[in-house]
């Protein structure tokens, strides 16, 4: 070892040797944060802070202080290398703003995913507005996707366009799920995004991996701003960490001992169970208690009836309860329809074949039901097919068919009939048997329908056209068991031969 004879030939030994340490040191820490190198002759406690005093030819009492935040511990290293692909680096990508030594309690963690995807036109169609149904339309939209939203532009230069009127199309992605579709629409490449607010867009790309790469970059942007709405903006925290990052040592005491004001969270992910207060409870309690008692001060339906608040329907009434309560044995309804069409539409093309507007029909039905006045004369009526279209839909409309449940099957026995004579006779029997009503409203309708078939070379409507129009309408079955299309043949058979043979059947004077 070598001896000095003088305290400053010590020194100056000190000033040489000591300075090129310090350096090496200091260089290593900064080029490499993977394996700091060792340094013979200085001993590292795990838990001591490492300091080094530098006698600099400046200053000869200057000190240089490193905290244990600037010395990286093995648990501290990432596990495995940040891949620096763009793709990958949205998921890994950390930004530390600020630096500052000392404990390094000022620096913020920000989680901001990347976004590698430029403006491309897409084809979008918006099927739902905050839950409510859109009609789908397509078209080309300048799409660009950002952290927590996609804009759709109508045309590309409205990207950078100043104008008011050329406001984009906000997708907001936050709480937001995005899926594959094939069931919205028959294109392919097809996926939809379902915002919180209840919107729905189908986005499209000819190209699969066109359509891929979006949906993958807004899943995944979807998902990434939902996690940040999960973090209180205030907290430091938002990053789940095990140990502290490079540069930053242990958290400081004002981060540890935070406001208990500022605690208030919702744990959505924990075990706990929702707390009902007793009032609750109560109201519920409250609430059956009123309905109950409504319930049993509810008038009767006569009451409100006698009132005027509800009334009498002619459509969908019994046919005996509708005659009854006019006093009449044929509908009103069914003599005003009639005189309609006899003054005005016999000569009709295609009379009771070719339908009416049904909201002009649903407006008739509704009138008639509010017993209000009605006019057939009126303009609003001026179509002869309305009145038609009306007059079937009170036969349809009934709850029980003008020909009985139980004349169905005797009818159709005796349609099967070979010999014309005995066919006739047996029609005439079942008509004959028919509650009174019933028996009136058909015979009035046939001789309409006898009217109707005078003009046939104008209207080009015959025995058969009526028969399909009004077999089905007149009479069917009270359960659905047998097979329809043969009960639609015997339908339209029966009211054929009553058309043919109803002079005979009705008794009716021969003109």
């Amino acid at each position: 070892m070598r001896e000095f004879s003088t305290s400053s030939e010590r020194d100056l030994h000190d000033k040489q040797e000591e300075v090129p340490l310090a350096l090496f040191l200091h260089r290593n820490f900064q080029s490499s944060a993977k394996q700091p190198p060792p340094v013979p002759g200085i001993g590292l406690a795990p838990q001591d802070a490492v300091q080094m005093r530098i006698k600099a030819p400046g200053g000869p009492a200057e000190r240089l202080s490193q905290s244990r935040s600037m010395v990286l511990q093995e648990s501290d290293l990432p596990k495995k290398p940040i891949s620096r692909h763009r793709r990958n680096q949205s998921q890994h990508n950390v930004s530390v703003p600020g630096g500052g030594g000392g404990g390094g309690g000022g620096g913020v963690a920000v989680y901001e995913p990347l976004v590698d995807l430029k403006g491309e036109h897409m084809n979008v169609a918006k099927i739902s507005e905050s839950g409510k149904k859109q009609r789908k339309n397509w078209s080309s939209m300048w799409s660009v996707l950002s952290s927590d939203q996609m804009l759709l532009y109508k045309e590309r230069q409205q990207e950078t366009s100043l104008k008011t009127g050329s406001k984009p199309d906000v997708v907001r992605l936050r709480g937001a799920s995005v899926e594959w579709t094939t069931e919205k629409s028959s294109r392919k490449n097809v996926f939809q995004i379902r915002t919180n607010a209840g919107s729905e867009y189908l986005i499209q790309a000819d190209g699969y991996a066109t359509a891929s790469r979006w949906f993958n970059a807004v899943g995944k942007a979807a998902d990434s701003s939902t996690k940040l709405t999960l973090r209180r903006s205030s907290s430091t925290e938002y990053l789940p960490r095990t140990g502290s990052l490079p540069g930053y040592g242990s958290a400081s005491p004002s981060t540890k001992q935070r406001n208990p004001v500022h605690r208030r969270s919702i744990n959505m992910f924990g075990g706990s169970r929702l707390k009902h207060s007793a009032s609750d409870s109560t109201d519920k309690t409250g609430v059956k208690d009123r309905l109950k008692k409504f319930i049993s001060r509810r008038p009767s339906m006569k009451t409100l009836k006698e009132k005027g608040l509800i009334k009498d329907r002619v459509f969908g009434c019994p046919l005996l309860a509708l005659c009854e309560r006019e006093g009449v044995t044929v509908p009103s309804f069914v003599h005003v329809c009639l005189e309609a069409v006899d003054k005005r539409g016999l000569e009709a093309d295609g009379i009771y074949r070719v339908s009416g507007n049904l909201a002009t029909v649903q407006k008739l039905r509704f009138i008639v039901d509010q017993e209000e006045d009605l006019d057939l004369d009126q303009p609003q009526w001026e179509d002869v097919h309305v009145v038609t279209g009306a007059l079937k839909l009170f036969f349809r409309e009934l709850p029980e068919p003008l020909v009985p449940f139980r004349f169905f099957g005797p009818f159709v026995e005796a349609v099967k009939i070979k010999e014309s004579r005995l066919k006739v006779q047996a029609m005439k029997t079942l008509i004959q048997d028919l509650p009174q009503p019933n028996q009136d409203t058909m015979k009035v309708l046939f001789t309409h329908l006898l009217r109707v078939l005078s003009c046939s070379r104008r209207n080009l409507m015959s025995t058969q056209g009526l028969g399909i129009v009004f077999g089905p309408t007149l009479m069917w079955p009270e359960l659905d068991a047998g097979n329809m299309a043969v009960n639609m043949v015997y339908q339209t058979q029966i009211v054929e031969f009553i058309l043919i043979e109803s002079q005979e059947i009705f008794s009716l004077d021969r003109k």
